[in-house]
């Protein structure tokens, strides 16, 4: 190919290790079984479809990599992300041609982003209801993630709110529960809510899992919070992978104005390393921001206790929340508009700079999608986490990082908030600890136990 950036082709590359095939021969097939091609070559086969052929334009034996180039017109032009993936790593990971096959970088060209929804609300919006800045976004989990009743799942929300909580989060199997059932746990969680925000004085929000049996369901439990809820005090959080990426885009499409909170419960069987077939956290992260996710979970980098580190999860969080960055293999600009547009490239120094951008051009790139951070963190390792990270872009949900604290989930946000303090002061934890007693009680009880 002359020039595989030309606008035309939606650029992939492979971690490729062929059976009996050679490389090129093996990318050939993968190629082929990713977009018009079959196992034999076919009669029906016409001068335009031939146009519409994969293209593997680069080979790199030795590091078993593969770069496999998309017409972009064969997706379907309604902005479907799930019919993308289902050419990328669909039929192609089942290949009997093919011992490993792992997609690890994804390429957009701006022509196609523009058909495409990216985000609507997004971290910006949230920081603007919440009046929060120059800090991550602190939240929680629920834990135990299943088994308290409505009231019960209330309370703990209430506690978390009152330490100083900004943000608490259903887990993933939050449903209908005939112990907490999802009617009265929203209206409870209300009540929590509006006391909180009483006593505090602050904003709060809960972020809701929406996921459903069927549309009618998901639809109907959106509706309920939003009849119940203030606008931007709530979230709707959808598990993308079980569910579905048509879940996550109709979400997008009808509440434009809702935070989208993206969780990616099932993603280790496509993106651990030591799984040879699958994506990368990159690729999905970057889907997910094309799908318009305001949010995604995007992992800990080592800090906490799920496998990552910062070579995956990092790379991935500056990807999805910048303008413009650097993947594994690919620099991409989420623009919509030329590169070369002076008024896009002030945005991008504008974005590197922390400055709010596409808040009123939004024509000329997408939106920013905001990393998640959960799993395994506790207020000890807020700093060390913020170091890794760059930034302080993210929002944060501890789970037993706060109802762990022997105080209580009161005491364990009030760690959690003093442990941000403490950061934003630039000061030591354990020197800030000497006057605040819940973050020295949470440094005591944390230093002693390993993730």
């Amino acid at each position: 190919m002359k020039d595989p950036k030309n606008g035309e082709y939606l650029l992939t590359v492979y971690h490729l290790v062929p059976n009996k095939l050679n490389m090129l021969q093996a990318a050939a097939e993968v190629a082929a079984e990713s977009s018009t091609g079959t196992n034999f070559k076919v009669n029906t086969e016409t001068a335009f479809s031939r146009e519409m052929n994969a293209l593997v334009y680069k080979v790199d034996t030795k590091k078993n990599l593969v770069w496999i180039a998309y017409p972009w017109r064969i997706f379907d032009r309604n902005g479907n992300v799930q019919n993308i993936l289902t050419y990328v790593v669909g039929n192609v990971l089942g290949m009997k041609e093919v011992k490993a096959l792992k997609l690890l970088d994804v390429w957009f060209p701006s022509a196609m982003l523009e058909q495409y929804d990216g985000p609507s609300y997004t971290l910006d919006d949230m920081r603007k209801y919440l009046n929060v800045y120059g800090r991550p976004i602190l939240g929680t989990i629920i834990k135990p993630k299943i088994g308290l009743t409505s009231a019960e799942y209330a309370e703990v929300c209430y506690d978390f709110w009152v330490g100083g909580g900004d943000f608490v989060k259903n887990d993933e199997p939050q449903a209908d529960q005939d112990f907490c059932p999802y009617d009265k746990m929203v209206k409870h969680v209300k009540e929590a809510m509006d006391k909180a925000v009483k006593k505090t004085g602050k904003k709060k929000i809960h972020s809701f899992n929406v996921s459903a049996a069927d549309f009618d369901t998901m639809i109907k439990r959106c509706e309920m919070i939003r009849k119940t809820f203030e606008k931007g005090s709530y979230a709707f959080l959808i598990d993308g992978i079980t569910a579905g990426w048509m879940s996550v885009q109709t979400l997008r499409r009808k509440y434009p104005d809702v935070f989208i909170h993206f969780h990616r419960a099932s993603h280790g069987a496509y993106t651990r390393r030591e799984n040879p077939f699958g994506f990368s956290v990159l690729v999905l992260s970057k889907f997910a921001r094309l799908a318009g996710a305001s949010g995604i979970h995007t992992g800990t980098a080592g800090v906490g206790k799920m496998s990552g580190s910062p070579g995956e999860d990092i790379i991935a969080a500056h990807n999805i929340l910048h303008l413009k960055e650097r993947g594994y293999f690919f620099d991409q600009l989420w623009g919509k508009v030329q590169a070369n547009d002076k008024d896009l490239i002030e945005n991008v120094h504008k974005d590197l700079a922390h400055h709010v951008v596409l808040d009123d051009d939004s024509w000329r790139g997408v939106k920013k999608c905001c990393p998640i951070i959960s799993g395994g963190l506790n207020p000890t390792l807020l700093k060390p986490f913020i170091a890794v990270m760059g930034n302080v872009d993210f929002i944060t949900t501890m789970g037993a990082g706060c109802h762990a604290h022997p105080w209580g989930t009161q005491a364990g946000a009030k760690a959690l908030v003093q442990s941000c303090e403490a950061y934003k002061k630039k000061i030591d934890i354990k020197k800030y600890a000497r006057n605040h007693k819940e973050l020295a009680e949470a440094i005591k009880f944390f230093s002693n136990r390993k993730i």
